[in-house]
């Protein structure tokens, strides 16, 4: 079970390894599962899956601001020695993704945003059912709800649901408190890398307006809207969300 400065990860490794690092970041209350095995299995690149802090197998405590969970994943980095990398964020994760990239603007050689945005506001009410014990299951029902499309596999759904719920109360409502803090709208012209945007067209969670105006605004971005999905499109839609990064990062870092 692998960990580099307490998280844990999952690294899926071709023969080939010329390519930068695909480093995969899940969303609030998720974790590595997140991604479905086709894109930890991505052909022709190395992938690194994480479980952020308080997340899946790592241990700790949720982070109480994306900046903090972009310095995790750059300390994760550093531990591990990889100097450049290809971002995924899904949800919270695309923001830790935008965050690095805004810190370190001359690290990363391509950025992928999923059900993402420049901001990321959560409901009051959603924040006070999540960090109260009682009404947590509650909540923990509506958002994961609110995460797929009415398309979605019903046993995709309550899996989701069930891991969801194996998170603290108080874990899951400082992710979302974290994620309400987050803005990131008025530097996103400073983002010059290639940008790869993906969101469903039916979700609920970051609608499509928010990945639209990423793309307005980042620059060198290509917007891919996905029909009859909702937010988790790396599970509702694997095998799309893998054809779409593979392309993308066969343009960003073409093998010899």
């Amino acid at each position: 079970m692998p960990f580099a400065s307490g998280i844990h990860y999952t690294t899926h490794r071709p023969v080939d390894n010329s390519r930068p690092p695909l480093i995969l970041i899940h969303g609030a209350g998720g974790s590595l599962l997140s991604w479905h095995p086709y894109l930890r299995r991505l052909a022709d690149v190395n992938v690194y899956a994480l479980d952020l802090p308080g997340h899946g197998k790592s241990q700790g405590e949720s982070r109480a601001s994306i900046e903090t969970y972009a310095d995790d994943i750059f300390a994760f980095m550093q531990a591990l020695g990889l100097k450049t990398g290809i971002l995924t964020g899904l949800s919270m994760g695309s923001g830790i993704a935008l965050t690095l990239v805004l810190k370190y603007p001359h690290m990363f050689k391509g950025l992928s945003v999923l059900g993402g945005g420049a901001k990321l506001r959560v409901a009051k009410a959603t924040l006070e059912m999540t960090e109260n014990p009682a009404t947590f299951p509650s909540a923990v029902e509506t958002i994961n709800t609110n995460c797929f499309s009415d398309y979605a596999p019903q046993e995709l759904v309550q899996l989701s649901r069930q891991n969801m719920l194996n998170m603290s109360p108080a874990n899951l409502a400082a992710d979302f408190r974290a994620c309400d803090q987050f803005d990131v709208s008025d530097e996103l012209r400073r983002i010059q890398i290639p940008t790869l945007i993906i969101c469903g067209a039916d979700d609920k969670m970051t609608p499509p307006k928010l990945s639209q105006f990423l793309n307005q605004q980042i620059p060198n971005s290509e917007l891919h809207i996905l029909e009859k999905t909702g937010h988790m499109v790396t599970l509702e839609q694997p095998e799309r969300v893998a054809n779409l990064l593979t392309r993308f990062i066969e343009k960003v870092a073409p093998l010899p």
